[in-house]
């Protein structure tokens, strides 16, 4: 089912899609629901649990308090706030339908919401349903599930796969209705131009590892296309089985512009930029330590340049030096020899 195409001027701002189907069980105790308000496109899918009415009942009054705590929200208050707010106005109504009603007790409902704004998207969510961000073939963004088994997830004591094939995967640590103060997870995400957001029961993740579900999230197709495709071979899947299988329900939001806050740089363009900072540090240094060493050389040839030729100088004067000592010891010992012979003479 198409939820809405929404545009400003000429300009298409997303498509939304959504499919929920009963699969298994006698009743779909899923709902949906959607609303253009003044923040921004707001969509959002629950779970419902609960015997007899309980679950389905519990899932749409989850859906209709928190389009209506969303819708009647201040105009300044933060879109964080404003989700967190929705949440628990939804929690406390199923917990007084079930005081009403005898009949709807221990009913209840996870939460999983998207305001999509020019701003960013805001993501909020209780329980095991979930909310991706996908870019291109990309995982940018997924909620952890509030449930038994990734609380281990976490504790790294089992794989995320173990945890889906765990038969305790459906116990769940948070949902709406059970106490009266309830703990919201809400997000701030940036997007860009043909990121996908997809909000889901676990009756859609749970079926299959989700690097499969991820390639068929991720199709180049028209988003109605992919959201039938996912639901009809997840129903495919469920009959295979032979047993009663879960609700599914999936809402896909395909964004056309980028978000006004950017997306901070992910980890691996962090390191890529730390190496050539260090590549360019190393290169610097090389260069300097290059000049000096050609200017310490330069230095040196000069210094032994000067020195050459002064030793060459001195040279010279040492030479003339000598030559002028040696003519006058020569013209000494002619005079010597020439008063021997006069001696030698005056005797005679």
């Amino acid at each position: 089912m198409e939820l809405q195409q929404l545009h400003q001027g000429n300009e298409q701002l997303f498509t939304a899609f959504a499919e929920s189907r009963t699969g298994g069980r006698s009743e779909n105790q899923d709902s949906y629901g959607y609303a253009q308000t003044e923040r921004g496109f707001l969509v959002t899918v629950c779970d419902g649990m609960g015997g007899g009415p309980g679950g389905k009942t519990a899932s749409t009054i989850a859906v209709r308090e928190i389009i209506e705590g969303v819708t009647g929200a201040s105009s300044d208050e933060e879109p964080t706030n404003v989700l967190i707010k929705a949440i628990r106005r939804a929690n406390m109504a199923i917990i007084e339908a079930a005081n009403e009603e005898p009949a709807l007790k221990g009913m209840g409902s996870t939460a999983t919401v998207l305001l999509l704004a020019e701003h960013a998207a805001y993501a909020a969510f209780v329980g095991d349903s979930r909310i991706y961000q996908l870019r291109g073939r990309k995982k940018v963004f997924r909620t952890f599930d509030h449930s038994m088994v990734f609380d281990l997830v976490k504790q790294h004591v089992i794989t995320e796969e173990q945890a889906r094939l765990s038969a305790q995967s459906n116990i769940i640590t948070r949902a709406l209705g059970i106490k009266p103060d309830v703990e919201v997870d809400v997000h701030e995400l940036p997007y860009e131009k043909g990121d996908r957001f997809i909000l889901c029961s676990d009756g859609i993740h749970g079926t299959m590892p989700e690097k499969d579900l991820l390639k068929m999230l991720t199709q180049k197709k028209p988003i109605g296309v992919v959201t039938d495709d996912v639901a009809t071979y997840v129903d495919h899947l469920g009959r295979l089985s032979g047993q009663g299988y879960d609700n599914l329900t999936l809402a896909m939001i395909e964004t056309r512009t980028d978000s006004i806050l950017k997306p901070a740089m992910s980890k691996q363009t962090k390191l890529l930029l730390l190496m050539l900072v260090a590549i360019c540090l190393i290169s610097v240094a090389i260069n300097f330590i290059q000049h000096s060493r050609y200017s310490t050389m330069s230095e040196t040839m000069r210094e032994f340049k000067v020195n050459r030729d002064s030793l060459v100088q001195y040279t010279y004067r040492d030479s003339v030096q000598r030559t002028a000592i040696k003519s006058l010891q020569d013209s000494i010992a002619k005079m010597n020899k020439k008063m021997e012979e006069i001696n030698k003479l005056t005797k005679q």
